[in-house]
């Protein structure tokens, strides 16, 4: 499924139809980040990492992770909320650059720390293959009511 409505999505590859997550397609598309699993309560998401995602000094640019915390939390927030007409926005994305990395497969998880009737508090961690904590973040959104126009 590529909506906001299931356990199992991509944004990888195609979009059929107009949803707020083909909306944000073409930028996680050109990011490289395909999400594996939506639900109101879990997303998760992997990217490939390599020569594209590099700072000048050869290490993933630390704007890569920002955008990724922002863009799992936002997806699995408006997920939480979409059966009220709303929509999830981000006010506050802290994200913590732990280790450098220079190529490899980044896996994604975020899940809520909060979920409330305005706000929410999500948790996102970005680890390498074997494991390890290479980026954290939490971001803060606010429950505010859907464009009506399929877009966030």
């Amino acid at each position: 499924m590529s909506e906001l409505t299931g356990s199992k999505a991509t944004t990888a590859g195609p979009q059929r139809e107009a949803s707020p997550l083909n909306e944000a397609g073409a930028f996680l598309r050109t990011l490289g980040m395909a999400v594996d699993e939506i639900s109101a309560t879990r997303v998760t998401a992997h990217l490939d990492l390599g020569p594209d995602h590099h700072t000048p000094w050869g290490i993933v640019h630390g704007g890569v992770y920002t955008t990724v915390v922002e863009s799992a939390a936002s997806i699995g927030a408006s997920v939480a909320v979409r059966d009220r007409g709303q929509v999830a926005v981000g006010i506050t994305n802290t994200t913590h650059f732990l280790r450098p990395l220079r190529a490899g497969r980044a896996n994604v998880e975020a899940v809520p720390l909060s979920q409330g009737r305005s706000q929410q508090l999500w948790r996102v961690d970005i680890t390498d293959d074997s494991g390890k904590l290479i980026a954290h973040g939490e971001v803060r959104l606010q429950n505010v009511a859907g464009s009506g126009d399929g877009g966030a």
